[in-house]
């Protein structure tokens, strides 16, 4: 009879010595895996305070919910005056919904914010921010509250490294964001060349985006999102004194978070990791790793390995032929399976071969009974 078995054991990282965890100046900050949101850091993350141009993420959000980015937006009087950081619009000018959303990303426009709230709500301002505070409900953003689509400083205007954090991993689902803020300039209509405001853009390997925002209540804000070994880490740093301290302590943040993880040999191709016996007295056949599993996991918490296979497998059996499973699991989370092969192949004996086997058994046997 063939049983499944499943055999389990304890595998223990030998974790490097890791420094303390920064502890940057600003009034809040969030250090995420990006995949599953898990938190390795976090300092007042609910605490209410200004966000800037961090508020951009939520006009672009319900931008790319009601418009297409082929449409066209005719610039409005009150969205080229709005002033400060600006892409130079001209009231009457006309952009793609495209260029507009690379504008408030790239270069952080306070009008191209302010034009495409104006395309959305159909020119009432009032109603593009009660569908801002609307969608930061159905979120979950629940120390969030919008009063200007563009970010700049208004009373009852803020949210939190939580909410913030929460919504940019959101929106880079979205292709076009991902495209749009890992790119360092872009020139739209109108002649006008966008720069990013981004600093660690030209100089963290692996990051690619997300949102900066400065004004003179909020203080110097960004979250960031960089990429290593297949392992995405998102930092939000909200308050900070200065661009150079902020770019400084995110660097810090993001370096800590990676930190964190590692990327561990822990199943071997070609290694046998269970035997399955075989009928007719053939030799047991060894189950190897059709492939290497390298996953990157906390190098702080131990992982279990379990092996599940038949303890006997039918012939005939092909070289290749999947018979079990090697699962990785780190605190109950699955991190990766590789399927166990047969080894070898070996065929079902003919006719002769089955009725000899069995009158060697059942001679065996009897001989067993006269003992």
């Amino acid at each position: 009879m063939r049983r499944l078995l499943v055999a389990a054991a304890a595998l223990v990282l030998v974790a490097p010595v890791l420094a303390a965890p920064p502890h940057p100046t600003g009034r809040a900050w969030l250090v995420e895996n990006g995949a599953t949101g898990e938190v390795l850091l976090a300092h007042g993350v609910r605490q209410r305070v200004p966000i800037a141009s961090i508020t951009k993420l939520m006009t672009v959000l319900l931008t790319l919910e009601h418009a297409r980015l082929d449409d066209v937006v005719t610039v409005s009087p009150e969205a080229a005056e709005v002033g400060e950081s600006s892409a130079n619009l001209r009231a009457g000018e006309r952009l793609t919904v495209r260029e507009l959303l690379e504008a408030a990303l790239i270069q952080s426009a306070n009008d191209a914010a302010d034009a495409l709230a104006d395309y959305v709500s159909h020119g009432d301002r009032a109603r593009f921010v009660a569908m801002m505070n609307a969608r930061a409900r159905r979120l979950g953003l629940r120390d969030t509250h919008y009063v200007r689509p563009d970010g700049l400083d208004a009373a009852g205007h803020f949210s939190s490294a939580h909410d913030v954090t929460l919504l940019a991993r959101i929106l880079m689902h979205r292709p076009v964001v991902r495209q749009i803020v890992r790119m360092r300039a872009a020139a739209i209509a109108g002649g006008e060349t966008l720069h990013t405001w981004n600093d660690l853009l030209y100089s963290y390997p692996g990051i690619y985006g997300v949102k900066t925002g400065h004004t003179g209540t909020a203080g110097w804000n960004e979250i960031a999102a960089a990429r290593r070994r297949g392992l995405s880490i998102y930092a939000t740093l909200l308050g900070s004194p200065a661009r150079g301290t902020r770019n400084a302590d995110l660097v810090r943040l993001l370096d800590w978070g990676f930190s964190r993880y590692a990327q561990v040999a822990e199943v071997v191709k070609g290694r046998a990791y269970a035997t399955a016996e075989l009928g007719y007295g053939r030799r047991p056949v060894a189950l190897v790793a059709a492939r290497q599993l390298r996953p990157v996991v906390r190098v702080d918490r131990p992982l279990v390995r379990r092996v599940v296979f038949l303890d006997a497998a039918s012939l005939p059996v092909s070289r290749g032929q999947s018979l079990g499973q090697v699962r990785i699991y780190q605190r109950g989370r699955l991190v990766g399976v590789v399927p166990l092969v047969a080894s070898r192949s070996v065929g079902r004996p003919g006719l002769g071969g089955r009725v000899g086997w069995y009158a060697t058994r059942t001679l065996h046997h009897m001989t067993g009974w006269f003992s």
